[in-house]
């Protein structure tokens, strides 16, 4: 799952959770938060704690992956040349 909001992570918690059966409150002791903070991060709370994240997913067994994909810096490969002499041309013949 590409995981691109904080809504989406959220979805993604509460998700898991109800998978496994497990209550708000549950899931908030074994995280080792309170139960309202699992609450907002399942409405996309977009300011949480990365550890308190991280904790979570670590109790939900949830891996957090971080993939680039096929992302690549452009190479000159990538790139059409230009004519830069005709491009004056043109602007000056104008």
């Amino acid at each position: 799952m590409q995981i691109r909001t904080p809504l989406h992570l959220g979805l993604a918690i509460r998700d898991r959770r109800r998978k496994l059966k497990l209550s708000q409150t549950e899931l908030a002791r074994r995280a080792g938060v309170g139960r309202q903070w699992v609450v907002a991060i399942e409405h996309g709370k977009s300011r949480a704690e990365l550890g308190l994240v991280l904790r979570t997913l670590s109790a939900l067994d949830l891996p957090l992956m971080i993939d680039p994909g096929d992302r690549r810096p452009p190479t000159s490969d990538d790139i059409s040349p230009v004519d830069i002499d005709a491009i004056v041309n043109a602007a000056t013949e104008s």
